[in-house]
């Protein structure tokens, strides 16, 4: 809790148990907390930062009798102990700590019982709560010495939001569904919010999840440009900030601060090239060649337009078709109905669409049905994304491919960063932007994309926990091909800022060697396949 004078002895709001104040400069905040709160909070750590005009909530947490408080003095260094070994961002090793002095009466199996019932830590696993415990102890002293970023370490059961940009269409319902299963995997509390494609909501909700004492945020945005403030509030308050999708470009991690961890998104270019290849290949097979209609999400998206160059350039192989008109779907079903019956009164004699995601590809469909024309049979469709219905429509015939990213990856790669950089894991610059591989999905492979993703009888499809390089830092298994995004590509096209540079780190990254040492190692790491079984469904 924040110390209202330069030295004082502060009695916790609820139990009213005493923590020792320190004395400070009045122009830095010292926080003095108690072990629970350490394990809650990521601003819950003996670390110095300017006042912030955010209040102190008014729920912390109790803490358990006969406890001392974490003061300077007491967080001394911990003993090493042997283990698997992690690399800082400068590739030092990272030695893993045994629990400091004032927990170590939780040798006895008992005591950890007592703590964590007082502690709430419904969820985690006894072994995860002493690995945290210790952690969440050591983690921040050591953070300068050990030349790692001035971060916070969080601590178990804090609260991961996923804020998106809508949840109209079923990729974000799918995605939603897949983190609050990954939270729950991994002990976090969950809520998932709906932006209603309003940027300035969505920061709202941002900034209240903050006052809330969320500890982390994973954004899909429904505006790029509201990274950029997330990024300072998220620095301001000691939160995590993921993204996944949408962003601003040529504002890359490495802009924002150490909190924002990680920028992702399927590489769309090459799969939504393959996609639409898919398509001309079989208009060109059964119809001799023939005119191509697009119906696109919202114009002016990163998604929008590098899905858009990919098809387009796919054009170039298949002289025998054109793409003659297009209208923005909106990533939704109704606008994306509307669209295509325009279209089709303006384009009468068309044999394909590429629709930019499968929830336009269903609104895509049933326009198709309802001039009264056969999808799959009299036009040919394609779609994005591997939603449970494209992958169904595929299965039935009525849509002839997807590029399968799986909305649950995202929920499982966002999760598996956010539970690794709150429990003291630090990614290397090649690690804070990446990309992952998307499935072409069709007729030929799409029983298997069904049972895993689909029609798995509740089974989830990713093995969450295995994801995390904390809770198996010999083992992690990314679960499908990860590697560093390469900014001109993403971007390419568009305008750099005036006086924009590439970031130092980025630059050494890409050049001395370390992005093809991460691709190289994730690639090792890869065994559970993305176009196999799930690992948790039992032989």
């Amino acid at each position: 809790m924040a110390m209202s004078s330069p030295s004082t002895t502060a009695r916790c709001r609820r139990c009213c148990i005493p923590t020792t104040g320190i004395r400070r400069p009045r122009s830095i905040r010292w926080i003095s907390i108690s072990p629970s709160a350490a394990f809650r909070s990521p601003r819950a750590t003996a670390i110095r930062r300017p006042m912030s005009r955010r209040a102190t909530p008014a729920n912390v947490p109790r803490s358990p009798p006969n406890m001392p408080p974490i003061t300077r003095s007491s967080m001394t260094a911990p003993r090493r102990t042997a283990g698997p070994e992690m690399s800082s961002r400068k590739g030092q090793p990272m030695t893993r700590f045994s629990l400091p002095r004032w927990a170590l009466g939780l040798e006895d199996p008992k005591a950890v019982g007592r703590y964590m019932e007082r502690l709430d830590t419904h969820g985690v696993s006894r072994r995860d709560f002493l690995a945290m415990v210790s952690a969440g102890a050591a983690a921040t002293t050591f953070a300068a010495a050990a030349g790692l970023p001035r971060v916070a370490v969080a601590a178990p059961n804090g609260k991961l939001a996923f804020i998106s940009a809508f949840m109209s269409n079923e990729y974000n319902q799918i995605l939603n569904g897949a983190f609050e299963a990954a939270t729950q995997e991994l002990g976090f509390s969950y809520v998932g919010l709906d932006s209603q494609f309003d940027g300035e909501r969505q920061f709202n909700q941002f900034e209240q999840q903050v006052a809330g004492g969320a500890q982390s945020v994973v954004f899909n945005l429904a505006d790029g440009s509201t990274i950029k403030g997330a990024a300072r509030v998220a620095e301001q308050n000691g939160v995590f900030i993921g993204n996944v999708w949408d962003s601003l470009p040529w504002f890359t991690p490495f802009e924002g601060s150490d909190y924002y961890t990680l920028y992702t998104l399927p590489e769309e270019f090459e799969a939504h090239r393959a996609v639409t290849a898919r398509l001309l290949a079989a208009v060109i097979e059964k119809f001799g060649g023939g005119d191509i209609i697009g119906v696109t999400g919202t114009n002016g998206t990163l998604t929008d337009r590098q899905r858009s160059a990919g098809r387009d350039d796919a054009f170039r192989d298949f002289p025998k078709t054109r793409l003659v008109d297009q209208l923005p779907g909106k990533w939704n079903r109704e606008d994306s109905l509307k669209a295509t019956e325009d279209l089709l009164t303006r384009n009468p004699g068309v044999v394909g669409v590429v629709a930019q995601n499968d929830d336009v590809a269903q609104g895509v469909i049933a326009a198709i049905q309802a001039a009264g024309l056969r999808p799959g049979e009299d036009i040919l469709v394609v779609g994005a994304d591997g939603t449970s219905l494209g992958a169904k429509s595929i299965a039935a015939g009525r849509q002839l491919a997807t590029s399968g990213n799986s909305p649950a990856y995202a929920a499982a790669l966002l999760a598996g960063r956010i539970y690794d950089v709150t429990h003291g894991w630090v990614p290397r610059a090649s690690e804070r932007m990446l990309n992952w591989r998307s499935l072409t999905v069709t007729k030929e492979n799409v029983g298997g994309y069904l049972d895993r993703y689909v029609d798995n009888d509740g089974v989830q499809p990713f093995d969450y926990r295995k994801i995390s390089k904390v809770l198996h830092p010999d083992d992690w298994d990314p679960q499908a091909e990860i590697f560093p995004l390469d900014v001109d590509h993403a971007w390419e096209g568009i305008a750099k800022p005036q006086g924009w540079t590439y970031p130092q780190a980025y630059l050494d990254a890409k050049t001395g060697g370390e992005w093809e040492r991460v691709r190289a190692e994730y690639a090792d790491h890869y065994k559970i396949k993305f176009d196999g079984p799930s690992p948790n469904r039992k032989a």
